[in-house]
């Protein structure tokens, strides 16, 4: 086939509003896949959101972006976005350029042409190895990987979905797998084992335990409580960047809205902060798309969000960690115990924990004994230039 063509957008041009496009195109009609807002990626002074793909966001300060837009004739075909993360270099001493946003029709040479393009770019800047996708890296607080087990599922709040097909395009261009997620769905009303009471009991007692829920009217000083903790908790794992306190507040900002304070718990150890737990109800349940104007606007879903938010009976544990300090402590199960038994009484139905290393054998084990079953994989893959 011919009259393909692939034309660079950079950060900042009017053209990204057709590069956000791309997907609702590509997965018209599917019943599972969900984005997130438009101003989540294009910034809204209105709603007070600072966009992915503008300068002012704070993930641009340390890094190069492009972006590419596949057409054939006068249709969109993909879309994919090159980086260069030098934060992320620097800490961890590589030279790895990344894709994202990379989205394509079930045609390989739609596919390699902008993969082709994205390689081009981080090569030409000194990049050895290419790792993807994300939006638009692949440090572990970013939404990213290409779903390989799960397909039949939707998407809970902040992650990816894509047709089966994106694995094995990537494969055939030449990428390996760098490195699995999993996700693990578990039943929430499930009693508490009394196994696990007695345990946070004794812990509670010996450790000088304290747990509570987050401080809405302190919002800003409990992301940089947040912050502190989930930068020691994940500092040994797998793709981690530390988050700074201006990326920190951006994603809050977009959650705050649904949050539900109990689900969001620190823990201290005679006085210490210890542990943070995550969730978050599935907001991606009333935004899910309805493929029909003027219900798939902005504004139309951020309303089916706010009038939906205090029943949504899917949740999804995003984390859960505890400074290495207070490992072994006990804090982990206090913590836990009580978010369950808030999550019961409030009705919550069922929860996923994800996105799970397949190395991170303790927190498996953690979430097969709390009853949970795999039941996605998300793949990051890596080629070297």
């Amino acid at each position: 086939m011919t009259d393909l063509s692939i034309k660079e957008i950079p950060l900042g041009d009017p053209d990204l509003r057709e590069f956000v496009e791309v997907p609702w195109r590509i997965y018209r009609g599917d019943p599972y896949w969900t984005p997130p807002l438009r101003a989540d990626l294009l910034g809204n002074k209105l709603l007070g959101l600072v966009g992915l793909l503008t300068p002012e966001h704070p993930y641009h300060r340390n890094a190069e972006v492009t972006h590419f837009l596949a057409r054939r004739g006068s249709e969109l075909v993909g879309s994919i976005s090159a980086a260069i993360n030098h934060r992320f270099n620097e800490y961890h001493r590589t030279r790895i350029g990344f894709f994202g946003f990379f989205e394509t029709v079930e045609d390989f040479e739609v596919a390699q042409a902008l993969l082709d393009a994205a390689r081009d770019w981080v090569k030409q800047r000194g990049m050895v190895m290419m790792r993807g996708p994300g939006q638009y890296s692949n440090a572990t607080h970013e939404r990213q990987g290409v779903l390989i087990m799960g397909f039949e599922h939707p998407p809970t709040v902040e992650l990816t979905h894509n047709p089966p097909y994106y694995g094995p395009f990537l494969e055939r261009y030449g990428f390996h797998k760098a490195k699995d997620y999993h996700a693990y769905e578990l039943e929430v009303q499930t009693p508490v084992d009394p196994r696990l009471e007695r345990l946070a009991e004794r812990a509670r007692a010996r450790r000088n335990i304290e747990t509570r829920m987050a401080n809405m009217k302190a919002f800003h000083e409990e992301v940089r409580l947040l912050v502190r903790i989930y930068n020691e908790a994940w500092a040994q794992n797998w793709g981690f960047l530390p988050l700074t306190n201006e990326e920190a507040d951006a994603l809050a900002e977009s959650l705050r809205p649904v949050l539900d304070p109990p689900l969001l718990r620190f823990a201290t150890v005679k006085g210490e902060p210890a542990a943070v737990f995550g969730a978050l109800p599935d907001l991606y349940v009333p935004l899910r798309p309805r493929w029909r104007w003027p219900h798939d606007t902005d504004l139309m879903r951020l309303a089916r969000v706010l009038l939906q938010r205090r029943h949504i009976p899917r949740m999804r544990l995003m984390f859960f960690g505890v400074r290495p300090a207070f490992r072994r402590t006990g804090v982990d199960a206090v913590i836990f115990l009580e978010a369950k038994k808030y999550a019961i009484a409030r009705g919550y139905q069922w929860c996923e924990t994800s996105m799970l290393l397949e190395d991170n054998d303790l927190i498996l084990k953690v979430s097969e004994h709390m009853g949970g079953r795999h039941y996605k994989t998300w793949r990051i893959y890596e080629m070297e230039l």
